[in-house]
């Protein structure tokens, strides 16, 4: 599959196995990410995939960036859409701030990076939106409100998005990850840990590279018939129908 892709947050946990599984299928891939320069750079020596920082939150750094990975790799074909906070905290004690950071970067990012390749997706009537939820944006998680509002915004934009491109050649779906074994979920304690994986009905956490399998059916070019889907990959812990 030789086409053009982006991929937010892309540098390191499950954006990292995106990545490198698109470029594994033949795609060139650029990855952005906000803040950790050495991490970004470990990923660009050990993949040898481009690295672009910038602030997916941010509608005008979305439009440079953009600008910038397709004057170096051509008009992007694939975006997935995998950017995102967590800003943790009961209801009652959430701040305004903690509210706005996590709507900006997990469900703004997707409407300002979107906005910037559809366009041309549809011209050239083929392009294939991604977007990475959650299992909290479909079942909902206390000490989330914000996190699982806007991981649930991300499937309300996914299955409206997708109408109307569908007649254009652009796909627009939905991965919704359950509890992956990342270095965020790892510096969780042994108690948690133990007590998330009692209610995952296979026993265990599921792994990055299996998020990553979802994510390259969608892209390909022979899943068009597929739009406006769920993609739900969380070992059983919630069904959704």
């Amino acid at each position: 599959m030789s086409k053009n892709a982006i991929v937010t947050g892309g540098t390191r946990g499950i954006g990292a196995a995106i990545a490198q599984r698109l470029k594994d299928s033949g795609c060139t891939v650029a990855a952005t990410y906000a803040g950790n320069d050495e991490a970004a750079a470990k990923f660009k020596d050990e993949t040898g995939i481009s690295v672009f920082k910038w602030d997916v939150g941010d509608y005008e750094a979305c439009k440079g960036g953009v600008i910038e990975i397709e004057a170096a790799q051509g008009p992007t074909d694939i975006l997935v859409n995998n950017a995102g906070i967590t800003r943790d905290g009961m209801f009652h004690k959430m701040t305004p701030q903690q509210w706005s950071e996590v709507i900006r970067a997990d469900l703004d990012s997707v409407f300002n990076m979107s906005h910037q390749v559809f366009p041309g997706m549809r011209e050239r009537k083929f392009g294939r939106i991604i977007n990475i939820s959650s299992i909290n944006g479909q079942k909902g998680q206390m000490g989330q409100t914000n996190y699982s509002a806007a991981k649930a915004g991300m499937l309300g934009f996914t299955r409206a998005l997708a109408q109307e491109g569908a007649f254009k050649g652009v796909t627009v779906n939905a991965v919704a990850p359950g509890y992956i074994a990342t270095d965020m979920v790892a510096a969780m304690s042994e108690k948690v840990l133990d007590s998330i994986t009692a209610q995952i009905p296979v026993g265990r956490l599921g792994e990055a590279s299996e998020i990553a399998e979802c994510v390259a059916f969608l892209a390909d070019e022979k899943c068009g018939f597929m739009t406006g889907a769920v993609l739900t990959a969380n070992g059983g812990q919630y069904i959704a129908s």
